[in-house]
């Protein structure tokens, strides 16, 4: 066909086809190579889904929004391949060194200590606010958020929190969770959120209680993927399924772990002489006052099945080791060992089946990566890329202006149609 005439039966259907978003009408006649209009977007986290998990046959509604749209063969983590550090990734576009949230468990100088059951720590903003995640920005640029409990979401971080947010509740079912979500997409337009974010962990419980290659691991899958069907169909009763962006990820993956395979502090270093700040895959230590040429000999010395540096000394490519948060001396344990003090072991009402946290290029730490909707290509799988990348792709879009960050937009932009 003729440019011109091509052209002119572009401009007739977009005159008189016009594509109508939650009530409003929205062109999506940009010209070419112009920025597609801005959807709605919905972010999934599915914490400790392995990228590998979906080839397992117990997903098949996500198995089906991968084969429509992207797929991507893994998403490397952030070192420490954890659940805080790297949520906070994707929502900042910055390694862990710069956004502080640098382990599960840390400490802060000033703050004091911080954990995933520390509600006190979890909600206090300071502990957060060395970045700005994705969805303070945009409430500062004047869209609406909300969220289902994405880490980080019930703090109050520079001002700013989600319009909607809940503090966690793992006795919120997943279907509670989406149907909250639907609620928020009920609401009118003028307060109804641009961008939601909603998070399920019931992969990663099975995983650490019972393995990777477990049955209440599928079992898990099940439960979700049914409440990501649940989700699928709300959209489609509203008729917005084919106008919304879906982007479905996890944090890290999941390795096979057993305490016949752990490391005790105890026989490497007297535990009497040090302060213990995260343990299990990545121990972080830091010497009491005057034991610190002691315990460095000790530590630093090789040992089997586990490695230890001081902060400063770790791997170029971990991007960590400068923030003060981060204690003296960093062990990671080889993939499927952990390693922790013999006290530590002797509470531990259950053992610990499956495990994270390791090096975060370990195949086995690769994280999920599935997007759908009108913004992003069909039938397309990826190679792997590294998660940092997320931020700049949610960013644009948002149609929001991403603040400085260490991903880059050309990492994503083949699975886009613009």
């Amino acid at each position: 066909m003729h440019p011109r005439f091509s052209l002119v039966r572009r401009l007739l259907a977009c005159l008189l086809l016009p594509i109508v978003i939650y009530g409003g009408p929205v062109a999506d006649c940009a010209e070419p190579g112009a920025a597609a209009p801005a959807r709605p977007l919905i972010l999934v986290s599915i914490d400790g889904y392995r990228a590998d998990y979906l080839d397992r046959g117990h997903s098949p509604v996500l198995a089906a929004l991968a084969a429509g749209g992207v797929r991507a063969k893994g998403m490397r983590p952030v070192f420490p391949s954890l659940t805080y550090p790297n949520h906070y990734t994707l929502a900042t576009g910055l390694y862990p060194d710069q956004h502080g949230v640098v382990n599960n468990t840390m400490h802060d100088p000033v703050l004091g200590n911080f954990s995933p059951s520390n509600r006190a720590a979890n909600t206090d903003g300071r502990w957060w606010d060395r970045a700005e995640p994705i969805w303070v920005t945009a409430q500062k640029q004047g869209l609406r958020t909300a969220s289902v409990f994405y880490p980080g979401t019930q703090a109050e971080i520079r001002g700013v929190r989600p319009a909607y947010w809940q503090l966690f509740d793992s006795s919120v079912p997943p279907d509670d969770r989406v149907d909250q979500v639907l609620t928020w997409l009920d609401l009118p337009p003028d307060q109804r959120p641009r961008f939601v974010s909603l998070y399920f962990e019931q992969v990663d419980v099975a995983g650490h209680n019972y393995g990777p290659d477990s049955l209440q691991v599928d079992e898990a899958m099940v439960t979700v993927d049914a409440a990501l069907g649940r989700l699928v169909a709300g959209l489609r009763q509203r008729n917005v399924f084919d106008t919304t962006n879906l982007i479905i990820l996890s944090d890290h993956g999941m390795s096979a772990s057993s305490p016949e395979r752990m490391v005790l502090l105890d026989s490497i270093v007297d535990v009497e002489h040090i302060e213990l700040t995260s343990s299990i895959v990545n121990a972080g230590i830091n010497p009491k006052p005057g034991y610190a040429a002691e315990v460095e000999r000790a530590l630093l010395a090789p040992h089997p099945h586990v490695r230890c540096w001081k902060k400063e000394s770790l791997p170029g490519r971990f991007h960590y080791g400068h923030n003060e948060r981060i204690p003296a001396i960093v062990c990671v344990t080889e993939d499927g060992w952990m390693v922790s003090t013999a006290a530590t072991e002797a509470k531990r009402m259950h053992p610990l089946l499956g495990e994270h946290g390791y090096d975060n290029d370990e195949p086995k730490m690769r994280a999920l990566f599935v997007a759908h909707g009108p913004s992003f290509k069909q039938h397309l799988t990826v190679p792997v890329f590294d998660n940092i990348n997320v931020y700049a792709l949610v960013a644009k879009l948002m149609g929001v202006k991403p603040l400085p960050n260490e991903g880059s937009p050309a990492a994503t932009a083949a699975m886009l149609k613009w």
